[in-house]
């Protein structure tokens, strides 16, 4: 891991991104949460009742960019159409490990 992706002084960032396709049913949270773990980044993921997946995440740019490439990748049996992504402020103090809501 990268320097910059390492420590308590690293610069953190947040996005919120809405994952629209084939993304409920086909284990593509899962992923999600494997990969973020993988990177050490903080956040949610959740289904929406419109069929697409919720994610919120916190961590590096280069940790954020990283978990948006294997988002649009996905698990085997999902097809991801977009990824809409919006920064937000992060929050302060530690963050609980990445996991599934709701």
């Amino acid at each position: 891991m990268a320097a910059e992706t390492r420590g308590a002084n690293a610069v953190q960032a947040r996005r919120h991104m809405t994952v629209t396709g084939r993304v409920q049913g086909v284990g593509y949270r899962y992923t999600v949460v494997m990969a973020a773990r993988r990177l050490g980044v903080s956040g949610w993921v959740r289904n929406c009742r419109d069929g697409s997946v919720e994610c919120e995440a916190q961590g590096t740019d280069r940790q954020l960019d990283d978990l948006e490439a294997r988002m649009r990748v996905g698990s085997q049996w999902s097809r991801v159409a977009d990824i809409a992504v919006q920064d937000v402020p992060p929050l302060a103090g530690p963050q609980p490990p990445f996991a599934v809501r709701g």
